[in-house]
């Protein structure tokens, strides 16, 4: 989020054009939090995770009230258009805010889950899925010492796209997402035969939505039937959400911002900044929200020949 805006930012100024930065997003532009920005405001943010920006819910911003005040504000500073970074929720509050006040907004988006659809890679995925491959390269070495059995949870309660690739790059055995059907007999034939090829360990990735239920209750499941290994739980949780971001994030968040700006300047409103196979696309907010992205089926099947 950090390089997004430190895009927006600096592609405005060098259009001329004045910049804002609104704190805590929807909540901070009722408020009048909203602070002028110049070049240097944005300095040495772009390895920074999270956003310096703050961000938070906003209730108020779901009322007709909330949303007169905020605008109010936006008048008061003379802001003409914006760049919101965010998912499903803020892309919806936005086109309503452009519906009553007619204020051109473009979207860019920033969510981990990689679930909006119109752009191959969301703001802040890539970031995770490299978090969870380098704490489950760490797992494998207990694994392999203590032959364990790792059921490990990562972030994804509607979606698993975390889950697989990093399932599939960190050779786990067995990936359980949403949007697949979890049957546990045939998880633990799985189990059984790599036990009977002498694997030492094992590692199973569980999306937090997984039908299945969490880490935890995979793992009881597990026990009832298969003992062959000590088994252990290991929640990541919000360790996915932090930390400095990968190069390919940081490009996204810098092409994103850049590309919202010049949008705005073509007239363009209600529409999220996506990427499809490395070019700029803009897709309306109403598709962004109402579909999402289906899971790889090749990548479905190759979780289960690379674990043989």
């Amino acid at each position: 989020m950090n390089a997004c805006l430190r895009a927006v930012v600096r592609t405005a100024l060098s259009k001329g054009i004045e910049a804002f930065g609104i704190y805590r997003g929807y909540e901070g532009m009722i408020e009048g939090d909203i602070v002028q920005m110049e070049s240097h405001t944005v300095s040495n943010i772009i390895q920074r995770g999270g956003t310096i920006l703050k961000t938070a819910r906003s209730k108020r911003f779901m009322t007709s009230e909330g949303r007169a005040l905020a605008y109010a504000n936006l008048q008061k500073h003379g802001i003409d258009g914006l760049v919101v970074i965010g998912g499903d929720g803020s892309f919806r509050g936005a086109t309503v805010f452009h519906e009553e006040y007619g204020i051109p907004i473009m979207g860019c988006p920033g969510t981990i889950d990689n679930d909006l659809f119109g752009t191959d890679y969301t703001l802040g995925y890539d970031t995770a899925v490299n978090t969870v491959i380098n704490a489950v390269d760490k797992i494998r070495d207990t694994a392999n010492s203590h032959d364990r059995m790792f059921i490990i949870e990562v972030m994804g309660r509607d979606a698993g796209f975390i889950a697989l690739r990093s399932g599939i790059a960190t050779g786990a055995e067995a990936v359980l997402i949403p949007e697949t059907k979890t049957y546990i007999n045939e998880l633990i034939a799985l189990l059984e035969r790599g036990w009977e090829r002498k694997k030492s360990s094992a590692i199973v990735i569980v999306a937090e939505g997984d039908d299945a239920g969490g880490a935890y209750e995979v793992a009881e499941k597990v026990k009832e039937k298969f003992n062959r290994y000590d088994i252990r739980v290991t929640v990541l949780g919000h360790l996915q959400r932090g930390g400095s971001p990968s190069a390919l994030d940081r490009l996204l968040g810098s092409r994103m911002g850049n590309a919202a700006v010049n949008a705005l300047l073509d007239g363009r409103t209600s529409e999220m900044v996506g990427i499809v196979n490395h070019d700029i696309r803009y897709i309306p907010f109403n598709k962004a929200t109402k579909h999402h992205n289906e899971v790889s089926g090749y990548l479905l099947e190759l979780v289960d020949v690379l674990s043989n």
